[in-house]
């Protein structure tokens, strides 16, 4: 995969003069540090697929990350060419042997984000249904020490407290940390940077901070990840969706206790 990155990465906050108001009446001003919200179109073979609302950061992995947990490529290998302009605005992305399907509704759809993201159309996502993950053997400390490390806090969360985390460990050590106004961003670049660096996935833990729907689920048995842990909590479809694709799914992580709501490998 050729990577053309062109974008200079600026500063991903902001500093805004604001006022701060206790119940007593007591005014005091201070400065405020916010992240900066980014806009970012992605052509795939040139059709323009989908607008990411993301911090302006990563963008590289964001892309290649959201390709792979769609569905659209099945790893790096299906890349020919990633070209992200200077402003960060525009990434255009080559595939290998792929043609877009027309025959497929172009419609603009929204995900369940809390961001501004959408998908203009489904042209070059997979037809076939994802397999099953394949679940591995885990302990009980992998867990507990990616809830520590969350619980020391991040570097841009704690700037802002506006961020979305996303850890990816592999035997309880972590190779790679990614930061978003989004927690499906986040996940996407936590993805993408270890697509990038050759991590197999197969054998990843992945730790988010967000509260985890049914499309973040998705996104795990998409890239095959066998673990998926988050500080929140789970829906029922979530749980079911687990257990329908032997997702080992951990929710409520904190650094003294955890909510097993499916383990596969579980007697």
């Amino acid at each position: 995969m050729d990577v053309i990155d062109r974008h200079i990465e600026e500063e991903v906050t902001a500093s805004y003069k604001v006022r701060c108001v206790s119940a007593d009446g007591a005014e005091v001003g201070e400065n405020a540090t916010v992240l900066v919200e980014h806009n970012l179109d992605v052509f795939v073979n040139e059709i323009l697929t989908m607008r990411i609302v993301c911090t302006p950061n990563h963008l590289v992995d964001l892309v290649v990350g959201r390709l792979f947990s769609e569905g659209v490529i099945v790893g790096v290998g299906d890349v020919e060419s990633v070209y992200l302009c200077e402003h960060g605005t525009r990434a255009r992305v080559i595939l290998r042997d792929r043609v877009a399907d027309f025959s497929k509704t172009g419609v603009n759809t929204v995900p369940s984000c809390c961001t501004g993201n959408k998908s203009y159309n489904h042209y070059f996502d997979a037809d076939d249904a994802p397999e099953k993950v394949v679940p591995i053997a885990w302990e009980r400390s992998w867990v507990f020490a990616a809830a520590r490390a969350f619980a020391q806090d991040s570097p841009l969360h704690k700037r802002t407290f506006g961020t979305h985390s996303c850890y990816v460990l592999i035997g309880g050590n972590i190779v790679c940390c990614r930061e978003d106004l989004g927690r499906h961003n986040a996940f996407d670049k936590a993805l993408g940077a270890a697509l990038r660096t050759g991590v197999d996935l197969r054998q990843a833990m992945i730790f988010s901070s967000g509260r985890i729907p049914v499309d973040m689920v998705m996104k795990a048995i998409r890239a095959g990840v066998p673990m998926l842990v988050t500080k929140a909590v789970p829906t029922d479809a979530t749980i079911e969706l687990a257990r329908a694709y032997n997702l080992t799914l951990i929710c409520s992580a904190r650094p003294d206790s955890m909510r097993v709501c499916h383990d596969p490998l579980a007697k």
